[in-house]
């Protein structure tokens, strides 16, 4: 790799009541088209999360979080997305949902290596 190359992210929020709008950041996920990467990394705060909903289910939350790693990685976890490329992926991800765990706004940014990038996004804004 050479240069800088133009990536997407998105972060991961759970927000364990969605009446209340309240929400942790948990995780984020990053695209990079020209090194035909996408990856999610995850970190859940489950003090903090329960500080929000004494009786969220942590369980399903981190499923949903492997569930996010799971597509990115592309294997069997993925199921039917882990035919599509690296981009048709993150789009799914990126999706609005109005779960639990959900995907905030997109935005971009340049670097030299997108892998690192998720491992800097993930301690700068979740961690």
């Amino acid at each position: 790799m050479s240069g800088r190359d133009v990536f997407e992210y998105a972060v991961v929020r759970v927000v364990p009541r969605i009446e209340r709008g309240e929400l942790i950041n948990a995780g984020v996920l990053v695209y990079c088209r020209a090194q035909e990467y996408v990856g999610a990394r995850v970190h859940l705060d489950v003090a903090r999360l329960r500080c929000l909903d004494p009786r969220v289910d942590v369980e399903g939350v981190e499923a949903a979080l492997r569930g996010y790693q799971g597509i990115c990685e592309g294997g069997t976890a993925a199921g039917q997305a882990a035919g599509d490329d690296p981009g048709r992926r993150f789009r799914w991800l990126t999706a609005p949902r109005s779960t639990i765990v959900q995907p905030g706004p997109i935005h971009t940014g340049l670097t030299p290596d997108a892998r690192k990038e998720a491992d800097r996004l993930l301690d700068l804004l979740v961690r």
